[in-house]
């Protein structure tokens, strides 16, 4: 422990000594809290001097109106002598407190202000206060405290920032910091509780626009016997009593479709998925996708739903601070516009725009010798769906900065779509790209199971030739496709990287409340 801790542990024995609880089991009245206060008072300016000599008595008749009652945790203490100011935070806001010795003591003993507040009590603590309400000569609202509690004893010490003139000093930016302690990120840095509110707001604003279509939310498992519905390298575990390996989930785009079959018209899920891949500013093992089913729709209806559902979240994240327009957002300086309609291409008319090729029509050996010419990096056993996406990704995805649907993807690069209806060896997907990278990834969903088992066959062929992260056959989904699906449009929304566009973050260790770190003992 540092000097610090060691003091305040000694705080600790002396409160305990001074017959006071540190850490007091009843609840505490909380009347308001402090964004309401300072959003619902009436300012009007009263002289502080004059306030400290007249009689309490007056004072509760005169503000009786006033009188609240309200928790939190002390940020900053001034001592004054006889009175002392200090800020207290709770969730919402923060508000300056006005405690005057004479107010909250008898007459015959002044402990619980020259002991317990001046020396016993430390930034950090929580504490909870009553007493009324009123504005300083500066025009700030402040309360008269005539009685305050400990409600919780801090042992260490917050990383506090200064403030002076408007200008904050010693503010903690660390990353490394931040995410491994997020509490405390979150009591000393306000703009981040205000960020995980708006991420909030945005997931509501996505419920609401869902269940307005109808919509259903349902849950599907996490631990899958086989990790289907993408392609991508899973965590395996072991469940003990069955003996058997288990994987928690890449995606839950497959039971969703269960559940087409079996009956449901329009299904959603907030799904949590787990990929056993790289880190980076944009990829963390775990996150967060909204995947929505509707029968008898296709990617064309789906596409159109997608922008009226971003308008209309970008609208509810943004509508308290807007002044002319509510879809706008900006992310590493560059303004983002969910307003639709949203741009549409192929990804092979993108492909030819940004290098000048045509693959459309190429064979296998024909992309290998495209990758070796524009320098990209591949794997000869590389199918060709992950060769295309590997140009698409080298030199077209980072153009496409405003909302972009690229669309009508090689049959290679989407095992789970519906071959499109006009154009062949394409199918009916769509990848919304944002800023230079995927948000969404939607199709005309595949419901032939005669065709879906090849397609299953295929990338058991990968597999074999190395790919790991081609797809496992999922006979059971297989089968309950022979029952019959429905034809149906589904998505998939990546919930944190929306949330980083809408918050305006270039990070998604900025939009995960807790983000995958390496264990200390391992740094």
């Amino acid at each position: 422990m540092n000097e610090q801790e060691i003091i305040r542990r000694q705080k600790l024995a002396e409160l305990k000594k001074l017959g006071i609880e540190p850490y007091p089991a009843a609840t505490y009245p909380v009347t308001h809290n402090v964004a309401y206060i300072h959003s619902n008072y009436v300012k009007e300016t009263y002289d502080t001097q004059k306030l400290i000599l007249v009689d309490s008595d007056e004072l509760d008749i005169y503000m009786e109106f006033d009188k609240v009652s309200i928790a939190g945790r002390v940020m900053s203490m001034q001592d004054m002598g006889k009175v002392s100011f200090a800020y207290i935070q709770d969730g919402t806001d923060k508000i300056q407190i006005y405690i005057k010795r004479d107010d909250i003591c008898p007459v015959e003993d002044k402990t619980q202000y020259n002991t317990v507040w001046k020396k016993l009590i430390d930034i950090g603590d929580f504490i909870g206060v009553k007493g009324f309400v009123f504005t300083t000569k500066t025009g700030e609202t402040t309360i008269h405290v005539t009685e305050f509690t400990l409600l919780s004893k801090s042992l260490k010490p917050l990383p506090i920032t200064k403030e002076k003139d408007g200008e904050e000093f010693d503010k903690v930016k660390d990353p490394e910091f931040r995410y491994r302690h997020r509490y405390v990120d979150l009591v000393i840095n306000p703009e981040v509780k205000t960020s995980f509110r708006k991420i909030t707001t945005l997931k509501n604003a996505m419920r609401d626009y869902l269940n307005s279509l109808g919509a259903m939310e349902v849950d599907t498992p996490v631990l899958q016997s086989i990790p289907g519905g993408a392609s991508a390298r899973p965590f395996i575990t072991h469940h003990n009593a069955l003996d058997i390996p288990l994987y928690l989930r890449i995606a839950n785009e497959l039971y969703l479709k269960r559940l087409i079959v079996g009956g449901f018209d329009s299904v959603y899920e907030f799904s949590r998925n787990f990929r056993n891949e790289g880190m980076d500013r944009t990829h963390n093992p775990e996150f967060t996708v909204m995947e929505y089913y509707a029968a008898y729709k296709d990617y064309n209806w789906m596409m159109e739903t997608t922008e009226k559902m971003l308008e209309y979240i970008a609208f509810q994240v943004n509508h308290d601070s807007c002044s002319y327009t509510c879809y706008d957002f900006t992310v590493d300086g560059k303004l983002i516009d969910f307003k639709g309609p949203y741009k549409r291409i192929s990804i092979y008319d993108s492909i030819k725009e940004h290098t000048g090729i045509d693959i459309s029509k190429m064979e296998h050996y024909e992309l290998l010798d495209v990758c070796e010419r524009l320098h990209i990096k591949i794997n000869q056993t590389d199918g060709n769906g992950r060769i295309i996406d590997s140009i698409f990704g080298e030199y077209c995805e980072h153009h496409y900065i405003q909302p972009t649907f690229i669309i009508d993807y090689p049959i290679e690069m989407s095992p789970l779509t519906k071959k499109h209806r006009t154009k062949e060896g394409l199918v009916e997907r769509f990848e919304l790209i944002v800023n230079g990278k995927e948000l969404a990834n939607a199709y005309s969903e595949l419901n032939d199971p005669i065709d879906q088992r090849h397609r299953f066959e295929e990338q058991m062929e990968l597999m074999n030739r190395g790919d790991d992260e081609a797809m496992y056959i999922d006979a059971d989904f297989i089968e309950a496709l022979e029952y019959g699906m429905p034809p149906t449009a589904g998505i998939g929304i990546g919930i944190d990287r929306l949330s980083m566009l809408m918050t305006g973050q270039s990070s998604i260790q900025d939009v995960l409340l807790f983000p995958q770190m390496r264990p200390k003992n391992e740094m």
